[in-house]
């Protein structure tokens, strides 16, 4: 199993951080979760096409967790050339509504998938990459899940539950993936000591949670439990249990010298796991050696 992250910084725009992107390789699988804003571009830069990717699950609706959703479908397809499976999606309820709002005949790009498929020099383009005859329109295979749903893969199982995030507005989602070489948990946007991200990462070898902000600094008890803070996570990884903790969608307020080495002190105070600042493109071991916090 490899984990590389894709995107680790939040909506704003950032040259250095990428919105939320996490790809796992297991096996003949490729499974991004979540595709924010510039994600798809890391995706490259770690080696991978659209074309590649099989599985793809998202936590929820915020833009900076799918806008390029849209891209990875549209590319993998017109780059495959009638070659290749549907993209499997999996997402909370509406996922499948936005996906017919984007992908249908009257949808946002059905203009454009219809010109693909019915004009003579988009069918010449197609042969010359590989396809035969008229290429079809690949729709990509949507599954609505929530919390306490279980998806076999070929080599591994997913494991889905409740972040806390923003709900009622929005259903937001965390994820497990457990094989026989290890397993991965993944908060999505989760703030506060969440019970069920607690229980769905217990025994991890790798948790990727949210550390949006320095404990102390939120403004509300309400932003508190939508935003996680770097002791609250801290305590999501000690009293899940897990093995590594990797630190995400980061404010510019702590993503600074001296307060991230200021941050990681007191995380460890909480939790003696090895705890990992997040950057992008950083490739994340299951067993590697151990690693210390300022590693």
């Amino acid at each position: 199993m490899k984990i590389t992250l894709l995107g680790t910084g939040n909506p704003a725009p950032s040259l250095k951080r990428q919105s939320s992107g996490y790809m796992v390789e297991i096996g003949d699988d490729v499974i991004v979760f979540d595709h924010g804003p510039g994600a798809h571009h890391r995706l490259m830069e770690a080696g991978k096409r659209s074309t590649d990717v099989t599985h793809f699950f998202l936590t929820h609706f915020h833009y900076d967790h799918w806008l390029d959703y849209p891209r990875l479908v549209l590319q993998r397809w017109d780059i495959g050339a009638g070659n290749i499976l549907p993209l499997k999606v999996f997402g909370p309820k509406q996922i499948k509504r936005l996906t017919n709002l984007l992908f249908e005949k009257n949808g946002v790009y059905g203009l454009d998938i219809y010109t693909r498929t019915h004009h003579q020099g988009s069918i010449d383009i197609y042969n010359a990459r590989g396809g035969i005859g008229t290429r079809k329109w690949q729709a990509p295979e949507v599954t609505e899940v929530t919390s306490g749903d279980k998806i076999e893969g070929n080599s591994w199982t997913m494991t889905v539950a409740e972040s806390s995030h923003v709900q009622p507005h929005l259903e937001c989602l965390a994820y497990r993936l457990d094989s026989d070489e290890g397993s991965f948990c993944y908060s999505g946007d989760s703030g506060g000591i969440c019970k069920e991200v607690v229980d769905l990462a217990r025994g991890a070898d790798v948790l990727i949670h949210m550390t949006h902000y320095r404990s102390g600094t939120e403004p509300t008890e309400i932003y508190r439990k939508v935003c996680g803070n770097h002791l609250d996570t801290a305590t999501v990884a000690k009293e899940a249990g897990v093995k590594t903790l990797v630190l995400t969608h980061f404010l510019e307020q702590i993503d600074q010298p001296g307060i991230r080495e200021e941050i990681l002190g007191e995380m460890m105070d909480i939790f003696d796991g090895c705890i990992i600042w997040g950057e992008d493109l950083m490739e994340i071991p299951i067993n590697g050696p151990k690693m210390t916090a300022m590693d």
